[in-house]
């Protein structure tokens, strides 16, 4: 049952907590991709408060139910720039943003609607080419750019790994953490290190032990999806 997939996902959380000498807390993101409104609802009533949507289409079509019970949306899969008008100021924050023309969007959507959008700076920590994200050499600099956006409030950052083991994916979590520590010391204007977005079903636990405040986890929650 979903309820009790939960409650082992949120007990697994805790344990990762306390083998990490960790004192403070890490949010569970049920990511909700293909999943039908009856079953998010028992995941809302098993305690869920937040959530992930890959796809903006589907996001729009489960945004109304998403509010009625005042969740935590967040948006985590690449977003196109022609689909930002439809996001803006209706999740909490994009997590996905992987691109200089896509940071631009989103300001001057922003700025249209006179709102601040907050957003996680999605690293292609694998450099792998297939997959989407500022590089960690390219981070510096874009995160200095973006700094300036009057539109933008950077959150922190959002790593997906290559698909490998939970032993073969430490060294990737290290250094994304080490990332996340680096930048918060430097206090860069408008650029704020309190989230660090990394791990999904196959590896939350190890991304908690190298200090994720966020992990998204869809297949542990509802099961595999097609």
């Amino acid at each position: 049952m979903i309820s009790d997939n939960i409650k082992r996902v949120k007990e697994n959380i805790d344990n990762a907590l306390v083998r990490s000498n960790r004192s403070d807390s890490c949010k569970l993101i049920a990511v909700t991709k293909f999943v039908d409104m009856e079953r998010i609802r028992q995941a809302i009533e098993a305690g869920i408060q937040s959530v992930g949507e890959n796809r903006v289409q589907e996001l729009r079509y489960k945004l109304d139910f998403f509010k009625s019970y005042n969740l935590d949306i967040n948006l985590i899969g690449q977003l196109q720039t022609n689909k930002v008008k439809y996001v803006m100021g209706q999740v909490g924050i994009i997590q996905s943003l992987d691109r200089m023309a896509l940071a631009k969007e989103i300001n001057k959507q922003a700025l249209a609607k006179e709102i601040m959008q907050n957003v996680l700076i999605e690293v292609n920590i694998g450099s792998e080419e297939q997959k989407g994200g500022i590089t960690p050499q390219e981070l510096q600099n874009f995160l200095e750019e973006v700094s300036e956006f009057k539109g933008i409030r950077v959150k922190g950052l959002m790593c997906i790994p290559p698909f490998v083991s939970a032993e073969e994916v430490k060294p990737y979590f290290e250094k994304m953490a080490n990332l996340f520590t680096k930048i918060k010391q430097q206090n860069i204007q408008n650029i704020a290190m309190d989230e660090l977005s990394m791990g999904m079903s196959n590896d939350y636990e190890v991304a908690v032990e190298f200090g994720a405040t966020m992990v998204r986890v869809g297949t542990s929650i509802f099961g595999s999806r097609i």
